[in-house]
């Protein structure tokens, strides 16, 4: 999904959807939800107060633990 997209389900502009990726800016608790509603997620799943690591990262450590 582009920004564009993002920005216009829900109803903000894509300025506010680049500022959000890069933690310049901290959603609403409303906004927040809406945008976890887009993605079908959870919160927690969206929002962290911590930096997310890279998804390929942790795929890879799992396949190497599992084939130790």
């Amino acid at each position: 999904m582009s920004r564009a997209e993002l920005a216009e389900r829900v109803e903000i502009n894509v300025q506010s959807v680049g500022a959000l990726e890069r933690g310049d800016n901290y959603p609403s608790l409303d906004l927040a939800f809406r945008i976890c509603a887009v993605f079908d997620l959870p919160v927690e799943a969206v929002f962290s107060r911590h930096e997310f690591g890279a998804m390929s990262a942790e795929l890879y450590a799992k396949r190497n633990g599992a084939s130790s």
